[in-house]
């Protein structure tokens, strides 16, 4: 479904992004870990759009999407819940939700409102509350709703833990798991490296800007360098 070959993506002067290459399948859970810096979020808003790369290609269903601006990325069916969760805080619950659909201009829109809500039923509690007042999970939920409001064919998830009680962090990783049956696929980037092996079908370590390994979600749960940078030893 979407394969990266070869990108490098730079701030300015300062390259983020060197000769990165990976791939998803369809159905799948691919997670990307690594340290604060390591330049996961910066390969998100790649594939989201958002920033260029200067050499090398994005392919979604075998289309090169580089140059493609991030509205159209989002029709073609890539949406992502960014890092910092990103809602728009001085709109209501349902507000955000409704953005998360206005490129669309099917009849199914009421359909997946419904699913949503049924999904994060905190959520249909606070539709017409300020998403500013949202507890830090709540918010969370909002935006991996919003993303969902799109109909994405593959959903992209930013640090979706971040910030969160233990117990919120499980409920947003069985959410990943449901999601996942249901038929989505999913690029996750987490700093809970032990929780995104946990999940993923498969998994790629990124460190400085580059892929430094790659393996099953199995496989590097119990790579010794990974266990040791990682996952506490």
């Amino acid at each position: 479904m979407l394969e990266i070959k070869q990108i490098d993506v730079f701030y300015g002067a300062i390259q983020a992004l060197r000769g990165v290459s990976l791939s998803v399948a369809e159905g799948e859970v691919v997670a990307i870990i690594g340290s604060n810096g390591a330049g996961k979020s910066t390969l998100l808003r790649t594939v989201s759009g958002i920033l260029r790369p200067r050499n090398g290609t994005v392919e979604f269903k075998g289309q090169d999407i580089v140059a493609c601006p991030p509205h159209e990325i989002v029709k073609l069916g890539i949406s992502q819940s960014p890092e910092g969760r990103k809602i728009f805080t001085n709109m209501s619950v349902l507000e955000n939700l409704q953005l998360g659909a206005f490129i669309r201009k099917d009849a199914e829109v009421g359909k997946d409102l419904e699913d949503v809500l049924t999904r994060f039923p905190r959520l249909r509690e606070r539709l017409k509350q300020n998403a500013g007042t949202l507890s830090g999970g709540e918010q969370q939920m909002l935006a991996i709703g919003r993303a969902l409001m799109s109909r994405p064919r593959l959903l992209l998830l930013d640090e979706p833990s971040l910030g969160l009680a233990p117990n919120l962090v499980t409920e947003i990783f069985n959410i990943v798991l449901d999601l996942n049956k249901e038929g989505r696929t999913i690029l996750i980037v987490e700093q809970n490296a032990n929780r995104a092996l946990e999940v993923a079908n498969r998994a790629y370590v990124l460190e400085t800007g580059s892929i430094v390994l790659a393996g099953t979600g199995e496989e590097l749960l119990h790579d010794p360098k990974v266990k040791e940078a990682y996952l506490g030893g």
